[in-house]
């Protein structure tokens, strides 16, 4: 058994990709359409083209999704995490392109995070491994 994709809910697909690609520097994998304006849209790490994608889907319809995407970003908890090499570098990164994070780096013992808002509704965590955890 793999994990092979996983989805994050947005409310507008065609923002959602421009975030994912122009900011975060994920690449569209796939785009099909499925009928009442909604895509099967997937992106991928330029690194991992092979590798699991991210599914972009349309929530805007599906009023329990809804609840529950608000009620985690109310409570600040990120919808899904990715794993970057240098958490520090990539939030400048980030915060030079226009991100916003809930807060600065903070090392959590075994790995170094951060909190971004990916204006689509989530909060995504990214996070670094420190070396021998």
């Amino acid at each position: 058994m793999r994990i092979r994709l996983e989805s994050v809910p947005v409310t507008d697909q065609d923002h959602a990709q421009r975030f994912y690609t122009e900011k975060l520097g994920f690449v569209k994998k796939d785009d099909i359409p499925m009928g009442h304006g909604a895509r099967f849209l997937t992106v991928v790490s330029p690194d991992e083209p092979d590798g699991a994608a991210l599914m972009l889907e349309p929530n805007g319809e599906h009023a329990a999704a809804k609840v529950y995407k608000q009620a985690l970003y109310a409570e600040g908890i990120p919808q899904t995490a990715f794993q970057v090499e240098d958490c520090r570098a990539e939030y400048e990164r980030l915060k030079e392109l226009g991100v916003e994070f809930k807060g600065e780096p903070m090392d959590a013992g075994t790995s170094i995070l951060a909190t971004l808002d990916d204006t689509c509704g989530n909060l995504i965590m990214i996070y670094e491994e420190k070396a021998g955890a």
